[in-house]
């Protein structure tokens, strides 16, 4: 599964958000001299309340919220409104700024809070409509037993709000009112459902991926994208599911049953849309070309050069390809594919990235061991979702208690939960556990829409569009109204941006295709902006006693698709891949944008859940999930995505297992941990045999080569041979790949002199070198060093004169030319890039003053001068781990070293004894900057420490530190 809660990014802001973060700091700092009211008054007043008692409008009952030395908060309740009330007030006092700006970034109205410089972000939340997709699928498919919960959530949130002002809440607000008349307002249930729907979009698969490989057509041909692009490697990688495959008889997924083999799919599939019909998986159609030329694919684009399309059945090589006639060149037509996409591009970086930036790193691990392996009998399981750092942590331990559990209350269930959402997201309850990885199902296309006034074009007849106005808020500024048009596909997310207007202008299109006009428009389809039941799903898994219940469960978690793994007290595992996931015609991969005037390229309908892979009591013993491919696509007959995680990570934790349970070994809870922290780098044990071959001349390059002989690959804190390692392997991946990718998708700031793109002449003409300048932040760009990296190098390692190893002269190198030539030159300037980070002492290097991890306050904490970071922010802590690792301390080497990603939480559950088990948050409890529970689990997680877990109600006891009674309150006489 999968952050950046906040509004302003400090590249993203105008003059206008400048000036008031200055304010803020001037009235801060003014007001520690005043000392009275912001040194003590304005602090203390926002710090929770957490022993005595307090009145709750709306309770049935007393409730006792217990909380431990970290200010852990485990609810004793007797029914399930006066839990769930109870669990809305307790979050709120800990973390409602928090969740009051993420509700305004799910329902695009930002600008409420932040003023004009996030009016451009609203208008393309409001333009996928989450809130309102949110109110839809709470209004018509939410279960009546979910709305209460949910609506018993808000009214303890809101009873917390009650009577307070901003500056009782949180800090933030006693800055923020200094600069507009900004209240909190009252939480709704709707406000907790559109939570969901931002983790959808954080975790939605591969559009990052269709849009950098159209990028590259403008530097590449189509053979460097697909070496760029490897196949899974499913003969060294182990995926997800090993065991099973769809029963011909029954046609639904068994354990099992023997695979197939046969790729093709069975001509069903469920309904899509409201029409409650759909088809299958069929046979290839001839499509319309689309895309930049070359070799074919089974979207149907033919063999021809830049810009030439034509028409293909669904084979890879399709047909001739025939210029178009749309009065562009080739060249212009790319030009205008790559400023559009990258257009597109940047506008999705505008979008708070909630759970982190994507990367072909990042991704989650967890794994189950059954109970025939472990020193405990029974399973073991383990859960550690990498996400980007964030201040507070994304998650909020917490235990939900029934004191009796009956028929009205019905939950003893604890783990980490979402600050704005009722239940447990992942944990356990008396009788099973389970976690969570994404699954990374391809659930988003984008479409080329051919527009006539108020209409678009779809299988051959002009379709009026749907429209809705929306009115944008904005703080201490004029409203702005925008218009949203939608197709049958989805939003047309080209109306939001100024140059994604020019969507599809000269996108090359095959010959058929209609005339495009003033252009083509661009649409969304994605299968989170339909409502669905995920909802549910928490509170029916949070209630599961047994396998058979938790994939009913499963059943309705649509969106985000997660791996989701499980066991359970009588010693069983297993694993389920549920979500909505669209089944595309036959000769559509989704790949690419796709024409939406065809119909041969709309969605057919979705994986029926009873298709859909999972196991039960593997064979094997263990489960391991870690965002690697869900089963071989040669044995399953539906395409879940074809970008999937390489599988380094989730390989590592097989090889850990497995040698530990080798011979009759078992494996403990302490082991379980240790996993968790495996620093290994898999990349330096391929390359690490052709760094030492290097004849090095140079003493001081010679020097750092040294460190490496004898290192065991481990990336410790401590390692100089890790910290030089990394650094070679950030300059391997800069001078073989980095520099021959175009501008849109190289860190900014990185500038080279080029041939112009899509240019023709002598390679040696130096007049016609351009100078460009990388276009994308440095936590998004590439190559970022993920595991579809070390696939890329590994591909070509023992290819010694591949064209991918040349590199061009500079005044101080000579060109390299072979594989060798470029891994000495890689090492040269990794030590000279280290001498000036960390000095000229080799001795002195370590990895961690490299690789650091900064806390930071995901609003007024994200930019501005220093005193008010020095206030809201926490840091730096020196980290081992890296990326790909399964200690997945992340960084992306086209940007530097600087920790992007992390274990947001570790957890290891000790099935059925369950006090035994262990936790760990990435800060603490509270989103209060002067708490004592801001940062307290920081310190622990950076070393690997995990926390005593207390479940039952005697060791809650004994673990408790404050106690406070909510109780119904007193009619007024």
């Amino acid at each position: 599964m999968p952050a950046n809660t906040a509004p302003p990014s400090g590249k993203k802001k105008g003059r206008r958000a400048r000036l008031i973060v200055i304010v803020l700091v001037l009235a801060l700092v003014a007001g520690v001299g005043y000392g009275a009211y912001w040194g003590v008054s304005t602090v203390r007043a926002s710090l929770p309340q957490t022993t005595g008692t307090v009145e709750l409008q709306g309770l049935s009952g007393s409730v006792e919220v217990r909380r431990d030395g970290y200010g852990v908060p485990q609810i004793y309740a007797d029914s399930d409104q006066d839990l769930f009330r109870a669990q809305g007030f307790v979050q709120a006092q800990d973390r409602f700024w928090e969740m009051d700006v993420r509700r305004h970034m799910t329902s695009g109205r930002l600008s409420e809070m932040f003023g004009k410089g996030q009016v451009k972000t609203d208008t393309f939340l409001r333009t996928l409509d989450w809130h309102g997709v949110a109110q839809r699928e709470y209004d018509t498919k939410l279960s009546a037993e979910t709305k209460k919960n949910l609506q018993a959530y808000a009214d303890g949130v809101n009873s917390y709000l009650k009577g307070r002002s901003g500056k009782d809440i949180s800090v933030e607000y006693a800055a923020l009112n200094l600069t507009n008349s900004y209240r909190p307002e009252k939480w709704t249930p709707v406000d907790s459902v559109a939570w969901l729907k931002a983790m959808a979009w954080d975790l939605r698969g591969n559009m990052q991926d269709e849009i950098d490989r159209s990028l590259m057509t403008s530097r590449l041909s189509d053979k460097q994208i697909d070496e760029l692009y490897p196949s899974y490697p499913y003969s060294r990688n182990k995926p997800i599911v090993s065991e099973g495959g769809i029963d011909p008889l029954t046609g639904k997924y068994d354990p099992k049953a023997e695979p197939s083999g046969d790729a093709t799919g069975d001509g069903t599939g469920t309904g899509l849309g409201t029409d409650g019909t759909g088809t299958g998986l069929g046979t290839g159609d001839t499509g319309t070309g689309l895309g930049a030329g070359g070799t074919g694919t089974d979207a149907g684009t033919g063999t021809g050069t830049t810009g030439l399309t034509g028409t293909g059945t669904d084979t890879a090589t399709g047909g001739t390809g025939t210029a178009s006639n749309i009065g562009y060149s080739a060249s212009e037509a790319t030009e205008g594919l790559e400023s559009q996409l990258g257009a597109l591009s940047g506008t999705l970086d505008e979008i708070p990235a909630l759970l982190g930036p994507s990367g072909s790193g990042i991704g989650s691990n967890s794994w189950v061991v059954s109970g025939r392996y472990t020193t405990t009998d029974k399973p073991l399981l383990a859960n550690d979702p990498h996400l980007a750092p964030q201040l507070p942590s994304l998650w909020y331990q917490m235990g939900l208690h029934c004191r009796s559990v009956s028929a009205s209350c019905q939950y003893d269930v604890a783990g980490y939960t979402f600050a704005g959402m009722p239940g447990v997201i992942i944990g356990h309850n008396q009788d099973v556990a389970w976690g969570f990885t994404n699954l990374g199902a391809d659930v988003t296309d984008l479409y080329l829409e051919k527009v006539s006034g108020d209409s678009y074009l779809y299988d051959g007849k002009e379709k009026p569009f749907k429209t809705r106005e929306e009115t944008i808020k904005v703080a201490g500024g004029s409203s702005k109204k925008i218009t949203v048009r939608s197709t049958g596909h989805g939003p047309v997310v080209s109306d939001r941006n100024s140059e994604l207007k020019k969507v599809g202008e000269k996108a090359p299109v095959g010959n058929v295709a209609p005339d495009r006009g003033d252009g083509y428009a661009v649409s969304l389809q994605w299968t989170a902006l339909e409502p669905g039941n995920s909802m549910d799903a928490v509170f029916e898994i949070n209630k599961a006693k047994d396998f058979t219940q938790f994939r009913k469960a499963a059943e309705h978690f649509e969106v985000p698709s997660q791996n989701l793994i499980y066991a359970d007290t009588k010693g069983n595992i297993g694993y389920q891949a549920p979500g909505r996931i669209p089944v595309r015609s036959d000769g559509f991969d989704g790949r690419t944008p796709a024409p939406g005037w065809d119909p041969k390229y709309k969605w057919e309908g979705y994986v029926p859940f009873e298709k859909l892979p999972y196991e039960y009591n593997p064979k094997r013993g263990y489960i391991v999930t870690a965002n690697q491919a869900v089963v071989d696509a040669e044995k399953y007959p539906y395409t879940l995505t074809e970008d999937w995680g390489y599988g380094a990570r989730s390989q590592r934790i097989t090889d850990l297992i497995e040698s530990k349970i080798k011979d009759g070994g078992k494996i403990s809870t302490d082991d379980m941990q240790s996993m968790q922290l495996d620093n290994s780098s898999q990349i330096a044990k391929l390359l690490m045999p052709y760094l030492l071959k290097i004849d090095v001349s140079d003493p001081a390059v010679r020097e750092a080569q040294k460190l490496l002989e004898g290192w065991d690959y481990t990336q410790d804190a401590d390692s100089g041979p890790a910290a030089y390692f990394n650094a070679v392997w950030r300059n391997v991946l800069k001078l073989a790949f980095g520099d021959k990718l175009p501008k849109e998708l190289r860190a900014q700031g990185e500038c080279l002199n080029v041939r112009p793109a899509n240019g023709s002449g002598p390679v040696d003409d130096d007049q016609r070198l351009v100078r460009e300048c990388g276009q994308r932040a440095p936590d998004q760009a590439q190559p970022d060093g993920g595991d579809r990296w070390y696939e890329v190098v590994r591909n070509i390692i023992k290819d010694e004169g591949n064209e991918w190893w040349s590199a061009p002269a500079t005044r101080k190198d000579p060109a390299a030319k072979t594989r060798d030539q470029l891994l000495g030159r890689a090492m040269a300037d990794a030590r000279w890039e280290l001498t000036a980070k960390l000095g000229k002492d080799v001795s002195s290097w370590s990895w961690g003053r490299l690789h650091q991890l900064q806390l930071k306050n995901q609003t007024l904490g994200t930019s501005g001068p220093g005193i008010l970071k020095e206030m809201l922010n926490r840091g730096p802590w020196n980290l081992g781990g890296g990326e790909a690792a399964v200690n997945a301390t992340g960084w992306n080497a086209a940007g530097g070293y600087e920790v992007i990603w992390v274990p947001s939480m570790r957890m290891v559950v000790n099935v059925g004894d369950w006090d035994k088990s262990r936790w760990i948050n990435l800060t603490g409890a509270s989103g209060h900057a002067y708490s004592a529970h801001y940062t307290d689990q920081t310190d622990k997680w950076s070393r690997g420490e995990l926390l005593d877990w207390s479940y039952t109600s005697d060791a809650v006891e004994r673990a408790t530190r404050d106690t406070l009674t909510l109780t119904e309150e007193k009619q007024q006489q």
